[in-house]
């Protein structure tokens, strides 16, 4: 499905694609299918200066697969701000991409290296999700 036709369906959703680059999105994605992705962070610094929207409670948000396509209709839960340093174990395996909050830690390390860079006390915008409908 397009971005457009997703849009049709829900309006006022953003779109948004995880990770940066295919491999890595794929994986997420069918970690939001199985239920084991619940939610998801980002740099704050990339939602500031006419960077990415910022998720809002309640709004329903599409997904998209690294080559474009609509994937994923999901809806924002819960939005906080916090320091890298201080994203808890809860959250961090809320994300579903490691076991333990120290492998969090380390992937998410390499992540906002690759990204724009890195320090512990980086502020994140972490969301909480649930899956509305899987477009695939």
């Amino acid at each position: 499905m397009s971005p457009e036709q997703a849009k049709a369906l829900y309006p006022g959703a953003e779109t948004f694609t995880f990770g940066d680059n295919r491999a890595l999105c794929d994986r997420l994605l069918a970690l939001v299918r199985e239920g084991r992705k619940t939610a998801t962070c980002g740099a704050l610094r990339d939602f500031e200066a006419g960077g990415e929207a910022l998720p809002v409670a309640g709004r329903r948000d599409i997904a998209l697969d690294w080559d474009g396509n609509a994937a994923l209709v999901i809806e924002t839960l819960e939005v906080t701000r916090r320091r890298f340093c201080d994203v808890d174990a809860g959250f961090a395996l809320a994300e579903g991409e490691d076991e333990t909050l120290e492998g969090w830690q380390e992937g998410h390390r390499a992540y906002f290296e690759r990204n724009g860079g890195f320090a512990p006390d980086m502020m994140l915008v972490c969301e909480r999700f649930r899956l509305i409908e899987d477009l695939a």
